[in-house]
């Protein structure tokens, strides 16, 4: 039996764990539960500020398709935790990145500040921690702190990289395997555990979710120079203000006039904001260079490993979402 997913909205794509969801909002909402008011106050703001919450939804996606459709023990709880641990990411990316905008509105650390922001983002941490020993599962615990360890690291890679024009694409796509594929992978491989799969379809998940991690990545780096901050919820040049050498710029530094080349390279170096011409003129040469297909083209790749990763999936309504999904990721505007 071909089953099949044909649409652009997420939340169609979802819909085989959309139960799943509307519970795991309800564990979000317990477990981020405080004594104490600051925690709770800006816990709150998080949560109502939204997000696609990607990686929690394939954990559901592949524990249901490879449990074909049938309820998994813990996978609620543990995309809970899986959704605390980006969200603490998030919480010291925006302190690191000085970031003012996300998801449409203001970082909590423009709200709240720096410091309030980098002790929540510690509570996040902690209480996935807690959380991650209810399956008693050493596998569980061992896929989530090495993942931990490793987004740890390539935030690390990241700071070095900054300011850098000499970063290669090799070094690029090793902050993002790092940085963000490594907990796509985790989720998946979490979801291929709890559905009881075998060492090979436990491989597999794990793949799946590295490629597709990598191509969210990548297609996040594009819409950085084709989306407005309506879309993105955050501002467009974003990365180039912050001195992140992404692929569009790495690839303008390799196949730019020299003209562009000089502009990008004192533009990525500097340490001060960004005038609007100057942007402007690296925005065109990004939109006329071919970095945004060659990026594109990236991620395509990407995703067709992704989707060689599915094929020993059964047939269900949730391996046709994971399919979908992978589409989603390189057609989505925000």
């Amino acid at each position: 039996m071909s089953i099949s997913v044909k649409t652009n909205e997420l939340s169609q794509i979802l819909a085989p764990i959309a139960l799943d969801f509307k519970a795991l909002d309800e564990v979000i909402r317990l477990r981020l539960a405080s004594k104490v008011a600051l925690i709770d106050q800006i816990s709150t703001y998080i949560i109502q500020a939204g997000g696609k919450r990607v990686r929690p939804a394939l954990l559901l996606l592949i524990s249901k398709a490879l449990a074909n459709g049938q309820e998994t023990p813990h996978a609620r709880e543990l995309a809970a935790v899986v959704e605390f641990i980006h969200t603490a990411t998030l919480l010291h990316d925006d302190v690191v990145d000085e970031s003012t905008l996300r998801r449409g509105r203001e970082t909590a650390n423009a709200a709240f500040g720096n410091a309030a922001s980098v002790l929540v983002g510690d509570f996040l941490y902690s209480r996935a921690f807690q959380m991650m020993v209810g399956p008693n599962d050493l596998r569980v615990m061992e896929i989530l702190s090495d993942a931990t360890n490793t987004i740890a690291e390539g935030e690390v890679l990241q700071l070095l990289n900054m300011n850098d024009p000499e970063v290669d694409e090799e070094s690029y796509l090793r902050v993002i395997r790092y940085k963000t594929a490594k907990l796509f992978e985790a989720s998946t491989e979490l979801g291929a555990i709890l559905a009881g799969a075998n060492s090979a379809l436990r491989e597999q998940s794990a793949a799946f979710g590295r490629h597709i991690g990598t191509a969210f990545q990548l297609m996040d780096d594009l819409l950085d120079y084709t989306a407005d901050a309506s879309q993105m919820g955050k501002n467009a040049g974003d990365d180039l203000r912050e001195g992140k050498p992404t692929l569009p710029l790495i690839y303008l530094l390799e196949n730019g006039s020299t003209e562009e080349r000089l502009l990008v390279r004192a533009a990525i170096e500097q340490n001060q904001d960004l005038p609007d011409d100057v942007f402007l003129q690296i925005l065109s040469a990004v939109q006329s260079s071919g970095a945004l297909d060659y990026t594109q083209a990236a991620a395509q790749r990407e995703i067709l490993l992704a989707l060689e990763c599915l094929k020993d999936f059964p047939q269900n309504e949730a391996t046709a979402a994971l399919h979908a999904l992978c589409q989603y990721s390189l057609s989505r505007q925000t």
